[in-house]
């Protein structure tokens, strides 16, 4: 078991790998989007680490962002009908909501750890 005065690893390595904040080793996951009751690893108890709404607002104007640049992009260039706009944006935007809200939910949780916002290290 892990020292709780252990420093954080990265953010960044934790909300990419999705790993835990305290040792970056254990999965932070235990399904698509739900937080693992504790680390694997090092024995956090992960429970009480929760996102909220913040990383979907993020993921949710991010990802409109680029996806109405890049569907003005192909109606202006190519004018295709309204029906391939459909076909082509939604599995755009579905896989790419749920590609980008692992790592910024992980990188939410990494930052309460770090910034002791639920009893993080020292």
């Amino acid at each position: 078991m892990t020292s709780p005065e252990r420093p954080a690893v990265s953010t960044l390595w934790a909300a990419l790998m999705c790993r835990c904040p305290r040792c970056g080793e254990g999965r932070l996951y235990d399904g698509l989007v739900s937080i693992a009751p504790h680390c694997r690893a090092c024995g956090l108890d992960l429970r009480a680490h929760d996102a909220g709404d913040g990383p979907i607002v993020f993921v949710v104007f991010l990802l409109g962002a680029v996806v109405a640049a890049l569907a003005v992009t192909v109606e202006f260039t190519f004018s295709p009908p309204l029906w391939v706009h459909a076909v082509l944006w939604t599995p755009v935007v579905l896989i790419g909501a749920i590609a980008l809200l692992r790592p910024f939910k992980a990188g939410f949780i990494a930052l309460q750890y770090r910034h002791r916002a639920l009893g993080g290290p020292g």
